[in-house]
């Protein structure tokens, strides 16, 4: 073959390769947690609190990097160009601090010494975190609230359901408000608790 022709070969392999690798869909990248400096969207009935939040337990059928969708009854999918940009348990629990933080003036004082004599502690353990493009995501918890004075805790379970609108940006959303509503029922009970009066947990 002359050298033209092993020219020509190589520049066709070259613009084939450079054609793959823009064809490649670029990774995307979601988080649970609410932008910082966002106004708050509950009036604290309670006063505030400090709490420690101990790690979130969740399915192992979603623990992965990527979103995982549910396709019908029995189908899911493993979506690999869009993924958190935390572990989905670390995702949960920093999302949950943040609206506690933001909406109930609570102060996160885990892992600080000293400071969990005088907080109450939070326990969330994610039974089914269900996500459904364009039609609904779903988070089914228990979680319990211990006073800084010991005792039992007040064990609750929260099912949360928010409607979405199409792609995967309105589907991280739902789940953004589901975190943010149930914040909201525990920001309440701890703040009770901490008040001394007797906390009930929420219904539905």
């Amino acid at each position: 073959m002359s050298r033209w022709g092993y020219g020509n070969l190589t520049a066709a392999v070259l613009a084939l390769v450079l054609g793959a690798c823009s064809s490649v869909p670029a990774t995307r990248y979601y988080t649970l947690v609410p932008p910082a400096g966002g106004e708050s969207t509950v009036v604290p009935a309670v006063q505030p609190f400090q709490f420690e939040l101990l790690p979130v337990a969740i399915p192992a059928q979603v623990d992965q990097p990527q979103l995982v969708v549910r396709q019908g009854g029995q189908g899911v999918a493993v979506l690999q160009g869009e993924r958190w940009v935390a572990p989905l348990s670390d995702e949960l629990r920093s999302a949950l601090s943040a609206d506690l933080a933001r909406d109930f003036r609570a102060q996160d004082v885990s892992g600080l010494a000293n400071q969990g004599k005088s907080a109450v502690r939070i326990k969330l353990d994610v039974r089914r975190f269900e996500s459904v493009p364009g039609s609904y995501a779903y988070i089914d918890a228990v979680w319990s609230v211990r006073s800084p004075k010991g005792g039992e805790p007040l064990a609750c379970t929260s099912r949360i359901s928010e409607t979405v609108g199409q792609g995967y940006d309105a589907l991280v959303q739902g789940h953004q408000q589901a975190v943010h509503r149930l914040a909201g029922q525990i920001g309440v009970v701890a703040g009770t608790i901490v008040a001394g009066q007797v906390a009930r947990c929420p219904e539905g």
